[in-house]
């Protein structure tokens, strides 16, 4: 009875371990006193333990996924905050990063349960002779499971006193190292004492080197953008200051070319229309860098409106339909029956438009069609322009709707093209709610589409 009863329980430690194997962690085993209830009590600790770390590489890799989709780092910080508390424990986490050539440690971020926090943010302490030059010397996290015995031996801590009266009582605090560099560090806080006296520190190392990413990551992002404002700053000034003088020029040279300041000679009026022409060349640039530079810092504003869509697209029809006429092309007008009022600011999707049928007749030859088209689909009204032109490389259509984006395709007939336009009008639609693509093949021509939302 007794060799059954002990083959039995081996079958269920057997079982257990092998459940344990296939992923399944919550598992029963016999228990006992003997060797195989001992055996059994270690397999379902072993499980349970299995299935805790299993949920931390679970947490640890959304909290990584999430860091990998541009969070701000606050955000991530109260993810981490909201996440990781079911797994690990603290009631408080601190967040400081090294200034001063790495001298000065400052709150950066701070979250905590307690009623109200004492250490906030913008707290400085320089980390010569502290316990925070230790951890910065050794890349090793520093763990205090007595505050209020360390506040004695250290009567001169500020930050220890801080805590102290939002009730933290232990802490455990990791470095912050990106590029072999150490930054700043995280500090796991808990209103018990000795809360880190056991702990695995290994999670927490973990959570800290991905935050450290993060903190570079933001720190490049924040630069990019601070580069790209004083960029659109430029461009803005120097596009508003031009424009003027150039508009002057312009005005002149027509002024001699209508007769108004006399004749002149034919000698003259072609340097004269030379000079017309490029001023008209170089306030279209200045517009376009113009409307880059508001769209970009955010001050595109726009009207909005329902608008009649047939009869706002025949006015964009007819009023490019003589551009076509002069390079002998056929502009062609074609609606569906069913097209409804659009919101929308007319001005800005007159511009796309013009920059579409612009385009397509810059890049076309004579005697062949350039359609005008829109169609309703769902919530959303399509409105493209399609040419017979000599279609775009498949490996250069990546280039298009970026700034100063050109590929290989040569204007037929000579004109200029700096490669702002398709930038332009793609973000006249997306500031609509829209969005805008391209269909294209060598030789046969390309089809250029933007839908709009038929409701704001």
């Amino acid at each position: 009875m007794d060799r059954i009863m002990v083959d039995s329980r081996i079958l269920q430690c057997r079982d257990a371990a092998m459940a344990i194997q296939n992923g399944q962690f919550n598992v029963q085993a016999p228990v006992g006193e003997d060797e195989i209830g001992q055996l059994g009590q270690a397999l379902m600790d072993l499980g349970s333990a299995l299935g805790q770390r299993l949920d931390q590489v679970r947490t640890l890799a959304q909290v990584t996924a999430q860091i990998n989709a541009g969070l701000t780092l606050d955000e991530v910080l109260d993810l981490v905050f909201e996440s990781f508390r079911p797994l690990i424990p603290y009631d408080r986490i601190g967040f400081s990063l090294l200034e001063e050539d790495g001298q000065v440690a400052r709150a950066r971020w701070a979250r905590s349960t307690a009623p109200q926090v004492k250490l906030t943010v913008g707290y400085s302490a320089r980390l010569a002779g502290s316990s925070l030059q230790w951890i910065v010397e050794t890349g090793q996290p520093r763990i205090l499971n007595d505050l209020e015995a360390y506040i004695q031996e250290h009567p001169n801590s500020e930050s220890t006193r801080l805590i102290l009266a939002e009730g933290i009582r232990s802490s455990l605090t990791c470095p912050l190292i990106a590029m072999g560099k150490p930054i700043g560090f995280m500090f796991f806080s808990s209103m018990q004492p000795c809360t880190y006296q056991d702990a695995h520190v290994e999670l927490f190392l973990q959570i800290a080197g991905q935050l450290a990413v993060i903190v570079e990551k933001s720190r490049l992002y924040q630069q990019s953008v601070e580069l790209n404002q004083l960029k659109n700053k430029f461009l803005g000034i120097a596009a508003h200051d031009l424009r003027s003088p150039i508009g002057i020029v312009k005005s002149y040279a027509q002024l001699f070319l209508n007769g108004y300041l006399g004749d002149v000679p034919e000698s003259q009026r072609q340097v004269l229309q030379r000079m017309d022409k490029s001023c008209e060349a170089m306030l279209v640039l200045i517009n376009d860098l113009l409307d880059v530079s508001a769209i970009e810092s955010g001050h595109l504003e726009l009207k909005l409106r329902e608008v009649n869509l047939a009869a706002f697209l025949q006015e964009c029809h007819a009023a490019n339909a003589l551009l076509a006429k002069a390079k002998s092309i056929e502009l062609t007008l074609d609606l569906a029956p069913d097209l409804a009022s659009v919101p929308m600011d007319p001005d800005r999707i007159n511009q796309a438009i013009n920059n579409l049928i612009t385009n397509a007749l810059k890049y076309s030859y004579p005697q062949t069609v350039v359609t005008l088209r829109a169609r309703r689909a769902g919530d959303e009204v399509t409105i493209s322009v399609q040419d017979q032109g000599q279609g775009i490389p498949a490996a250069e259509l990546p280039r298009l709707f970026t700034d100063f984006g050109r590929t290989s395709v040569r204007p037929t007939g000579g004109e200029k093209s700096v490669g702002l336009g398709l930038a332009i009008v793609k973000r006249m639609v997306e500031a609509h709610g829209g969005r805008i693509w391209v269909d294209s093949q060598v030789g046969v021509g390309s089809t250029f589409t933007f839908a709009l939302p038929l409701k704001t």
